[in-house]
């Protein structure tokens, strides 16, 4: 796990069997994703996907592993009686990148952002051992609440894929192109479409915070930390106008260190 990913600090916070065992999950769905995302081809990419499956297959059906994310992954399925559909979810949804290149509605990108980022959730859920029925509904919004986030941040990369996450049926809303997102310029049309869209994060937030139970506001910790930072993040986006293009958004590791401690210490 590298420092500079902001789930650092969340990480940190966890007693080392917990951490360990969202590592070897975190590192598995990393290179799941980076499978299909670094591929040369389309071909290697659905051989990538291909490949993922069947390591999950043997991760879970007694076979042996052939990655070290895979032994690494294996070894916790037992202690935390992780459950099998939500990896299913994750490789189902990097595998759509492979497809889908738009969105026609912001409900297609749900199914997605529930892919790829909610199922990531309930799988961490699990392990942080928390037993109230709202803990799924709160990792479901609050996955929700971050992949947003993170498409906001990254418009510019994904488009230099060839990849608009964003939904069509927003942007013609906003009366925003493409074109106009392309051209890496704060018009008036992006400036609208970005607001709808940091809109739809802050909804998601706080419907995870609603849905937060207080019986397992102490094993939430490590969640609320990731929420405190990506929510830093979007405020960012904010705060510099929606100028996504000129400059990656980024919270300073001081800010996340502040934000982690402040959620250790006094949660809210």
């Amino acid at each position: 796990m590298a420092r500079k990913t902001s789930f650092y600090y969340s990480f940190l916070v966890l007693p080392p069997e917990q951490r360990h065992a969202i590592i070897a999950v975190w590192d598995f769905c990393r290179a799941v994703d980076d499978g299909v995302d670094e591929a040369a081809s389309r071909e290697a990419a659905v051989e990538a996907v291909r490949f993922w499956r069947d390591e999950l297959a043997r991760c879970y059906d007694g076979g042996t592993p052939q990655t070290t994310q895979g032994l690494q992954l294996r070894a916790h399925l037992d202690r935390f009686q992780l459950p099998r559909q939500p990896f299913d979810d994750v490789i189902a949804g990097v595998a759509m990148d492979l497809d889908t290149m738009r969105y026609e509605t912001f409900d297609d990108l749900l199914e997605y952002c529930h892919r790829v980022a909610s199922a990531v959730g309930i799988i961490c859920i699990q392990i942080f051992g928390c037993e109230h029925p709202s803990s799924r509904q709160y990792a479901l919004d609050l996955g929700v609440a971050l992949q947003l986030t993170n498409i906001l941040r990254d418009i510019k990369d994904d488009l230099a894929k060839g990849r608009v996450y964003i939904p069509q049926a927003d942007l013609r809303a906003a009366g925003c192109r493409t074109e106009d997102l392309a051209r890496g310029m704060v018009t008036d049309s992006v400036r609208r479409v970005m607001a709808l869209e940091c809109g739809r994060a802050r909804e998601f937030y706080e419907r995870a915070r609603r849905s937060r139970p207080e019986p397992d506001r102490r094993r939430l910790v490590a969640a609320e930390i990731m929420r405190a930072v990506y929510f830093e993040t979007l405020q960012r986006i904010e705060r510099n106008g929606y100028d996504v293009f000129s400059r990656r958004t980024r919270v300073p590791k001081p800010i996340q260190a502040t934000l982690a401690l402040r959620q250790w210490m006094f949660p809210q």
